[in-house]
């Protein structure tokens, strides 16, 4: 009888056929004892159903009959997963032999951990960290997301400097770790985000509720990145600078909120203004157009698909009390290393 939890290794796929077939062989190669490896399909118009189902036949495979995005599509998958923990992994990573054990052992301790993620590196790139998640993920008091290994654009080679464990604002959505118990608490991802800072919203909810979100040195991963949207797309300026209102608006007291999202609307002004100086009027255009529809939900009616929690009980280690667009732009402070951790809760 296997007494290890039961892990289900959840890749969504939308027409990803080649990194289905670059990475996924690795995929099956994880030594974990207890462990299901599940396809969810986004209704994909290419072959990678076909082939999964025709050359790696232990594969499960959940096929949604439209494409609902990073977020829909999870949710939908996860409703039909049994496990004790899902891992969700982008179809673009490469991993070895025995990263998932360290994780599970480190998510054991603790009752209190919700969720986790591995060391993120750069595929294309081994020796440095990758943009999405890099050794854990950090906020600051305006709700810019950062990580250890990257702030803003500059990532840092990984030189053995974040090696150890520890708690996190939040894990990345390219190999995230959740016990299926928080993941069911929380309600999963929240679909007004579509895709990008979904993850960060639902770590941010788990803390909001008490638990806690690590980082696991002992197991590193590689990500390719911009599988499905490139860094240099305008819908994805437009996601990140939309959700980045919305994470404030739902998961930070009301008063608060409002006076941090009245300064954010005027930050987010000189991004505009910077693309317009760099010839990216379509990436201007895409923060104005953020803009314009996170106003519209603030006025919309009807009730949100997650309540927001009273923060009374809220962990908010990771979160950073200072201003990173003062110390990066101003101070010139380009590491994690550089920030003064004593300005960390």
């Amino acid at each position: 009888m296997n007494t290890q939890p039961k892990v289900a290794i959840v890749i969504l796929n939308w027409n990803g056929l080649k990194f289905l077939q670059q990475f996924l062989p690795g995929v099956l190669q994880s030594t974990y004892p207890n462990l299901e490896v599940v396809l969810g399909d986004n209704a994909s118009t290419d072959e990678s159903v076909t082939y999964v189902k025709s050359v790696f036949p232990s594969v499960t495979i959940i096929q949604n009959d439209n494409n609902y995005g990073f977020t829909g599509g999870y949710n939908r998958v996860l409703e039909k997963v049994d496990a004790d923990y899902f891992i969700l992994l982008n179809s673009d990573i490469q991993v070895k032999p025995g990263w998932i054990e360290p994780v599970i052992a480190l998510m054991e301790s603790d009752n209190l951990i919700a969720a986790a993620a591995p060391k993120i590196k750069a595929f294309a790139q081994p020796t440095h960290f990758e943009h999405a998640g890099a050794a854990g993920g950090f906020i600051d008091k305006f709700g810019y997301p950062f990580c250890r290994g990257r702030i803003f654009f500059e990532v840092e080679e990984d030189k053995g400097q974040y090696n150890q464990s520890g708690e996190v604002f939040w894990a990345s959505g390219a190999a995230l770790f959740i016990k299926k118990k928080y993941w069911e608490l929380s309600g999963g991802f929240d679909e007004q985000f579509f895709a990008h800072m979904e993850e960060i919203d639902l770590c941010w909810r788990l803390k909001n509720m008490g638990y806690k979100v690590m980082y696991c040195a002992e197991s590193e991963v590689y990500h390719v990145g911009g599988g499905t949207l490139d860094k240099e797309n305008p819908f994805k300026t437009y996601l990140n600078f939309r959700n980045n209102l919305l994470l404030l608006k739902k998961n930070m007291p009301a008063a608060k909120a409002a006076a941090i999202i009245s300064l954010r609307l005027w930050m987010d002004l000189l991004a505009l203004f910077r693309f317009v100086a760099e010839g990216k009027r379509k990436d201007a255009w895409a923060i104005s157009r953020a803009h314009q529809n996170f106003v519209r939900k603030l006025f919309a009616s009807g009730k949100t698909q997650h309540p927001k929690s009273n923060n009374k009980q809220a962990n908010l280690k990771g979160m950073y009390k200072s201003s990173l667009v003062k110390d990066f732009f101003i101070k010139k402070k380009k590491h994690f290393t550089d920030l003064d951790q004593d300005l960390f809760y």
